[in-house]
């Protein structure tokens, strides 16, 4: 298992730039490396019925009694809030938690889905079939195992509640406004182009007015991966990045904080 990780990270490191050969030392500096992870902190979005957000207590500050320093905290969130993964097991029984995902998952060729003009004009919008087909027409069949990322534009309301999630009501999820997935595109992505994740730039990948989150269903069901409030996703092109998000490893857990990162190759490098 550990032999195919590392020539499956080889092998997307080198399709991304294709002059590095596998004997050569990975070099980031080759790479612009794009963060895709908000900062967890009190500003941090969650869905509004979790219970709690995200708290960082000091346990520790400043020099011991030995004469040096030293810093420590404890963090207590609710697994899903900021930048973070959706494990199949959140909407469908008995399939993967994150601890059990393969870690190839993970990491894969991602391609950038835009529908930030159709959002502008409708903060309802789903993202449509002939949409998926329209992009395939200018950039080519989405493969099997890629990371589909959807570009809302919803970034720029990051961290406004309000203006993100359309209310912020505590506890109240009937007045959420903002894009996402349509159940129909979803089944093109999930069921006919055999698509790893499905990831975004909003809080879910179901539309914020949804009830039944079909979306979810679907991608659990089928072992695909949710990434939700993925940031900086218009600095990516819509096809070239290699995308890495690994979670915190919740055994049993049901998502959780990702680390998202792209990586795309520098410009007259290798």
């Amino acid at each position: 298992m550990n032999r195919d990780i590392c020539a499956f990270v080889i092998s997307i490191l080198l399709m991304a730039a294709p002059h590095i050969s596998p004997a050569d030392t990975f070099n980031p500096s080759k790479f612009h490396l794009i963060d895709l992870t908000y900062a967890f902190n009190e500003e941090t979005i969650y869905w509004p019925t979790a219970p709690t957000t995200f708290e960082l207590k000091k346990l520790a500050y400043g020099q011991t009694d030995k004469g040096y320093f030293y810093a420590a905290y404890a963090i207590c969130a609710p697994e899903h809030g900021g930048t973070h993964l959706d494990s199949p097991i959140h909407f469908s029984e008995g399939q993967r938690t994150t601890d059990q995902i393969p870690l190839q998952q993970f990491m894969a060729h991602a391609v950038v889905i835009d529908v930030s003009t159709q959002a502008a004009i409708d903060r309802d919008y789903r993202l449509t079939r002939q949409d998926v087909l329209e992009f395939e027409a200018k950039h080519g069949v989405i493969e099997p195992g890629t990371i589909v990322l959807l570009r809302t534009g919803w970034g720029e309301f990051w961290p406004d509640r309000k203006a993100y999630l359309g209310d912020d009501t505590p506890g109240d999820v009937s007045k959420l406004h903002f894009p996402g997935y349509g159940e129909a595109a979803a089944r093109l992505l999930v069921g006919e182009r055999k698509v790893s994740v499905l990831g975004a730039d909003v809080a879910s990948i179901d539309y914020g007015k949804s009830k039944d989150f079909p979306v979810h269903r679907l991608a659990a069901e089928n072992n695909v991966l949710g990434l939700e409030n993925l940031a900086n996703l218009e600095r990516l092109p819509a096809r070239g990045a290699v995308v890495i998000a690994l979670p915190m490893k919740i055994e049993g857990g049901s998502g959780g904080p990702v680390r998202a990162i792209a990586l795309l190759p520098s410009e007259g490098g290798p």
